[in-house]
């Protein structure tokens, strides 16, 4: 199973596409979709959208996870987030792979085992679970992985409750 995690965000996306090998997971690629708060929204969320175009059809994952929002700063923020993750869903949609959400608390009680985990400790344990070498630089990146990861769990344990 090949999965890709996006972490939206309106200036940073993070994107991480994790496979499974027999009981092991494995990093195939990561990183972000860069925009500057100086171009028009539309040109940063066209960016945004082929940004990921790119990942979904390189590696053709049979699920997207995306960490659900569910708060920001001030108004503006959440709507301009909102747009980021519009489009996101968009390009998965145009994919057409199957679409899961999660939580932030739900990512990271499956990836640290603690759902209040700071950054800094998810980006260790995504380390650790794909047996990289540094930790996945930006922090967007491996939150991405984080939730690719998170999929992987959920589906493995689905699996086994249904045999």
């Amino acid at each position: 199973m090949r999965v890709l995690g996006i972490d939206p965000g309106s200036l940073i996306t993070g994107y991480g596409v994790v496979e499974e090998e027999g009981n092991r997971l494995r990093a195939l690629t990561w990183g972000t979709v860069r925009t500057s708060s100086k171009h028009a929204l539309s040109e940063r969320l066209k960016r945004i959208y082929n940004g990921l175009a790119e990942p979904l059809q390189t590696w053709q994952p049979d699920a997207v996870s995306v960490e659900q929002v569910f708060f920001a700063d001030n108004p503006k923020t959440a709507l301009t987030l909102g747009h980021a993750r519009g489009v996101a869903l968009l390009a998965v949609a145009h994919a057409d792979v199957q679409l899961v959400e999660y939580s932030a608390l739900e990512i990271k009680m499956a990836v640290v085992g603690y759902g209040r985990a700071a950054k800094p400790q998810v980006q260790q344990m995504v380390k650790h679970l794909l047996n990289l070498e540094a930790a996945p630089q930006p922090a967007d990146a491996a939150d991405a992985l984080a939730a690719a990861i998170c999929h992987m769990h959920t589906h493995s344990f689905r699996r086994r409750l249904s045999r």
